[in-house]
């Protein structure tokens, strides 16, 4: 059963209110329905916003945080559990581990870095958990495109289109989440 749901977000409070509106939603989302959080651990941008929020809705939240970043006082101090790593690689694999499902809000070269290893861990099936991609304000809308460019090409197989699964609301990546169950993919290997 999927109980610890990882986001990653952006680390940016100059973004648009629209991306405010659903790391709140999303976090009120996660605490209401029972799941924990562990994200990136900063309590700056979008991160601190669902985590603060799912906290205040009975979650448990986890934040896994480089040691460097502490150092520059961004850390999410308030955690259930602030676990402090020693470099982003480090970060990536403590969160993969503790991970049961995956969302990404919108987000900038952090965010795509975390869920594109995410895809491609998946991919090559070292792991089979569930990866949403919360498309807000159609944010994500040519990373798709992109994706699509690579299956028509024959980069990416198209039954990879079931790797991930791409959501307009938070209600509706909680659901997925909730309904999800593995499917067996091809091997990457023509």
């Amino acid at each position: 059963m999927t109980k610890t749901i990882c986001v990653f977000s952006s680390s940016s409070s100059a973004v648009d209110s629209i991306y405010f509106d659903i790391s709140i939603e999303l976090g009120e989302k996660l605490g209401r329905e029972g799941f924990d959080l562990i994200f990136g651990g900063a309590d700056v941008g979008l991160m601190g916003i669902v985590a603060r929020t799912a906290q205040n809705n009975g979650a448990k939240v986890t934040g896994v945080i480089p040691k460097s970043l502490v150092e520059k006082k961004i850390a999410y101090q308030d955690a259930d559990e602030l676990i402090t790593s020693n470099n982003l690689r480090d970060r990536k694999e403590i969160i993969e581990l503790k991970s049961d499902a995956f969302i990404a809000l919108p987000g900038g070269f952090g965010t795509m870095e975390e869920i594109i290893e995410i895809l491609t861990l998946k991919q090559f099936q070292f792991h089979s958990k569930p990866i949403v991609l919360i498309n807000t304000n159609n944010y994500y809308d040519n990373l798709m495109a992109q994706f699509e460019t690579g299956y028509r090409e024959n980069f990416a197989k198209k039954e990879y289109k079931d790797l991930y699964h791409v959501s307009r609301s938070a209600e509706n990546a909680i659901e997925y989440i909730k309904q999800y169950v593995p499917k067996q993919l091809p091997s990457k290997w023509f």
